[in-house]
This record gives C-alpha cells, structure tokens and sequence, in this order.
C-alpha cells in the first residue's frame, strides 16, 4: 500500500472511506509507523483531527471541511460533498463550501416530494450566522428562492449554492432508496418449509378421515370447546387461496370468546398472509399498496370499531377490487387526478357482540354463533385452571400449532368442480336465498379443496387445466359442519331471542302450562329485565307470543302462538341430508 504524507491525500482518506477520526489516526501511524500518541499529533497538525472525545462529530467535521475548503481554493484538487446519515434524524452533508444539516431527517413515503427542513452555515466562517428554511428540494421555484436568500446572507456566489443543493439533493434520493430497500429486507418473512415438514404436512393431508383428525390437532394446539366453529374456521381461512373466498363473522355476548378463537385459528396462518386491525378511517384501505390484500385473510378484532371500512371491505368481498380518484399535486404544483387502485380477493373475519346485523354486512358471511352454555364455559375454566396448575403440556400444543401451520402453507390453488351441484338445493323459504346457495355451495368446494391430496386430479380436454372433483363424501362433511349455520341464516329470528324462544317453550312443557309471566322468567332464566321485555317485545311483533291478559300494573300474561315452526324449519334444512342419501342410492344403483 502506498504511503500518503501530504494533507490532501490523507483529507481525501478521510472523505471517500467515510473514515472517522479514529480511522483517520489508526492510518497515519500504520503507513507512517508511529506510535498512537504521535499519530494524534500528527493528525491535528496536517488536517486538524482531533480524537472524538475531545469535540463533538459535527464541529470536527466542520473544522476539517473548513480546511479543505482553503485547500481547493488555493489550487488542489477539488473534493466531492459527503452525507452523513449516522443520525437518521440529523443528516448532516457536507462540501467545499457549504455545512448544511438536514434537521428531522427525511420522510421516506411520497417520492414525489423531498421535504426537509435545511441549516445551511458557511464553512470558511464558522462565527457567520446560520440559514434556517423549510421547503420542498423538488419545488424549483422554492430552490430559487432559498439559493438567492442564501446567496445574500452568507455572501455566497449563486452557483455554489445551487451545485451544494444538486449534489445534496441527489444524495438524499439514494439515501432514501437505500433505506427504504433496507426496510423491505427488514420485514420479518417466514422461513421456507424443510423438505422433512413439507413431507409430514402432505402426510397428514393424505391420511383418512381429515376432518376428524384436523379437529383433534385443534384441540391439541389449546382450542377448547367450539368443535364445529373451529372447523368451520379453518376451512374458512383456509378458502383465502381460492378465486372466490368465504367469509365469517363470529356473534357472541362480552366474554364469549370471540376474539380468542378468531385469533387461536389465525395464528395458523403466516403473517405475510394475513391483514389485521381493530379500527381505521374510511379511505384508509384505498391507500394501500394495490396487492396488500391479495388473497390474504383480513382480521377485524372488533367490527364495532370499524363501521367506516365495511362499504370498501363489502367490494373486496364481492367485486374482488376497489378503487377511488383523488386529486394529487405533482412537483410543479399542479393538481392532477390519480386513480387508487387495489386488488383481491380476501377472506374477511370479524367479531361483533350485536345480536343483529346490518343486512349487506351479514348476507356476505356465514355467521358464527358462539357456545356459551354452562357446559363450555366449564370447559373453559377447567383448561384454565390446569394451565396455572402447571398441567397443560405447552410444548405439545405448540408442536400441533406448528403442524397446522405447515399443512396450510402446502395447501396450493386447484380448481374444483363440484357434479352434483345441480341437484343440491336448498329450501325455498331459507332467509335470502341466493347468497344462502351460493355460500353452502361454496363450503362444499372448500372442503373439497381441502381433501386436494386425496382427490384424483383431471385435465379439462378445452383448457387444458388442472381440477379435482368434489366426491359424496365432502358433501356429507359440509352438511355436517354447516348444517346450524344455514339454519341460523333460516331463520328470522336472532340467535339469541330464538335461544330464549325454545327454552319458554321446553319450559312450560316442563311446567305443563300454556302461558306465562316475564317476572317468571326472570326468575327462571337470569334475564335482564330491560334485555328480557325487549325480547318480548320482538317475539310479540313476529307473532311468536301473543297476550293473554294482564295489565301494566301487575304484569302481563303471554301465551306462545307458534308451537311447531321451529321444527319445520329444522325439518327443511334436513332436506339436504335427505338429498345427500338420493345421491349415494344413485351412485350405487349406477355401480
């Protein structure tokens, strides 16, 4: 290595290695072969180094680009601005001539604009007062300004100034790019499956009765209770990767557990896969990269905090896009139409402890009513006590939890074909019946997508694309895990009014009488009384119930109108069993 004695090579050392002092004093006494003391010494005589815990960084930087500016006005070479960004939040650039510090560091969103507040001081007169001014470096009219204002208060030539904030403008471009690249490469991914957990995941995905053993692996990982809602769960999240999603929202009382099993079956999804918040303004969803959603699973902790975003969520359910103009100025200032653009599909969940829904909202999902009989409740305390007790092994739920992540990263995009969707049909009188079809339909094929590694795949003969074909048998599971969900969707009343319907009803069978008092019921059932008389009110307004006698004072009797509806209806929902049964005739009479 060549040894460089004279002060503008060991100033250029400085400069172009991004050296600090330290650095600069290690180089004199390797190539001059003196010891540490000598070093400093010789460092403060040529380019006024001193070591950096006598002086702060920035005035040491000055005092070294002051020399150099002396240096390049006496006829040496001329030296090239550096940017200092070891404080993201005070950039300081430095050159010839010029100091200028970057106060606040720089916005990294919105390349189209470089806004920064400058302190722009002259480094041949460190005493001459500082320039202090807030613009836009890519607003030219505002660069004019600012270099005629700098021109005249540090008495400085134009072109100096304005070379000093091209270069320090290119500068913070890179810096930008650089960091926001840094910050891609920062988020958190997860890290590609082994050839060993793609194999047992595939595995698992091939052995006999899935579903079963899919509802005791989530049993294992720590869900309690719930049995038919986690499955239906997860294979409603598990739908995100086909063209057109299923949706869920999860009902519930405070303290039911909604939120506890939504988030229980989405920690078996990857974070790259999943979009969670709990509230947000209108617009905020228009603003996002145009594929942040792409056929990701959208967790809404609590729909009630989020009213605003539902019209933007119901496109991306059914449309599978949404879009917004907005009016945007460009870097002259001149206000343009910009088209926000993004894209589907997604799977949305939420949790909601309204008993009613508004309509749009609630035809798009299915709808999850959650246990909260004594019996589930017990369960829950008792897993509970167990965990403090020290008798939950955590290290078993957590192997399971990891085995059903890995099953759903194996699970790939396939199409299926379901030939038996013409004659599954659903009773006539179901509570909107067009969305109710389509959503059992679409359950079917979920299931059937989920079976992917044990159904035979075909080639279509006109497209030559790859599908598989729903069987008997996923039917059946479908009917199985979705059957009270459709019956919920049936029928006109809430769950929950419906829930204290049946029990009046068992209840004055038990008592073998034909009418009853709300002071009775109360007694009976633990109800509220403003909850139980509004109750009343909207079983009296449906023709449930109807008043027998009474008055305001003492009480009114009411006496049940409709003993039977309730089975009819579940009667109608059986039909698909019933139809399910043609359908195995059918096929075994054809074999």
């Amino acid at each position: 290595m060549q040894v460089y004695k004279d002060s503008n090579r060991y100033h250029c050392f400085h400069k172009e290695c991004s050296a600090g002092n330290g650095d600069v004093i290690d180089f004199i006494e390797k190539m001059e072969n003196i010891s540490k003391k000598e070093a400093i010494e010789k460092a403060k005589e040529i380019i006024g180094i001193l070591p950096e815990s006598k002086d702060s960084k920035e005035a040491q930087t000055d005092q070294v680009y002051s020399q150099q500016g002396t240096a390049s006005t006496s006829g040496s070479s001329s030296v090239a601005g550096m940017l200092d960004t070891s404080n993201p939040e005070h950039l300081q650039y430095r050159d010839e001539s010029l100091g200028i510090d970057i106060l606040g560091g720089i916005q990294l969103m919105g390349l189209d604009r470089l806004r920064c507040t400058l302190k722009i001081k002259d480094l041949s007169t460190p005493n001459k007062r500082s320039l202090r001014h807030s613009l836009d470096l890519y607003n030219d009219d505002q660069i004019q300004k600012l270099i005629r204002k700098t021109a005249e208060r540090l008495e400085l030539g134009t072109s100096i100034i304005e070379s000093s904030l091209q270069k320090l403008t290119d500068q913070l471009e890179a810096y930008r790019l650089e960091r926001i690249e840094e910050e891609k490469e920062a988020t958190p991914k997860t890290p590609p499956l082994t050839t060993e957990e793609k194999e047992e995941a595939i595995a698992f995905l091939k052995q006999p009765n899935l579903m079963q053993r899919t509802n005791e692996l989530l049993g294992e990982s720590g869900i309690v209770g719930e049995e038919i809602n986690r499955q239906i769960l997860w294979l409603v999240y598990s739908s995100r990767k086909l063209s057109n999603p299923l949706h869920v929202i999860c009902l519930g009382a405070s303290g039911t557990g909604k939120t506890y099993l939504q988030e229980k079956v989405a920690r078996y999804i990857i974070e790259e896969e999943k979009f969670t918040f709990t509230s947000s303004t209108g617009n905020a969803f228009y603003y996002l990269e145009p594929y942040d959603l792409y056929h990701k699973l959208v967790l809404i902790e609590d729909m009630d905090g989020a009213q605003y975003l539902l019209y933007p969520l119901r496109e991306l359910q059914t449309k599978h896009w949404i879009n917004r103009i907005v009016p945007i100025k460009d870097s002259q200032g001149i206000t343009k139409t910009k088209k926000l653009e993004v894209y589907g599909p997604i799977c949305l969940s939420g949790t909601t402890t309204q008993e009613k829904l508004y309509e749009d909202n609630a035809n798009r999902c299915l709808l999850l009513h959650l246990d909260n009989s004594p019996h589930q409740q017990e369960q829950i305390m008792d897993y509970q006590r167990k965990l403090f007790a020290g008798k939950i092994n955590i290290q078993k739920e957590r192997e399971a939890t990891g085995t059903l992540q890995n099953i759903q990263r194996v699970l790939k995009p396939t199409r299926v074909i379901n030939p038996y969707a013409e004659k599954l049909k659903i009773p006539s009188y179901c509570f909107k019946p067009l969305r109710t079809n389509q959503h059992y339909l679409q359950f079917i094929e979920t299931v059937t997508w989920y079976h992917q590694y044990q159904r035979e795949e075909k080639i279509d003969k006109e497209t030559g694309e790859v599908y598989i074909q729903t069987t008997l048998e996923d039917i059946a599971i479908a009917n199985h895990l979705i059957k009270d969900v459709l019956l919920t969707k049936s029928d006109e009343l809430p769950k929950s009014i419906r829930s204290l319907f049946e029990q009046i009803k068992a209840y004055l069978k038990r008592q073998n009488q034909d009418s009853f008092y709300s002071k009775a019921l109360r007694q009976q059932f633990r109800i509220y009384p403003m909850k139980l008389s509004r109750y009343i009110r909207t079983l009296v307004s449906f023709g449930y119930i109807s008043k027998k006698g009474g008055n305001k004072k003492q009480g009114y009797e009411y006496q049940i109108s409709q003993w039977e509806e309730y089975e009819e209806l579940q009667n109608g929902i059986n039909q698909l069993d019933k139809l399910l049964e043609n359908l195995k005739n059918q096929q075994n009479n054809q074999e």
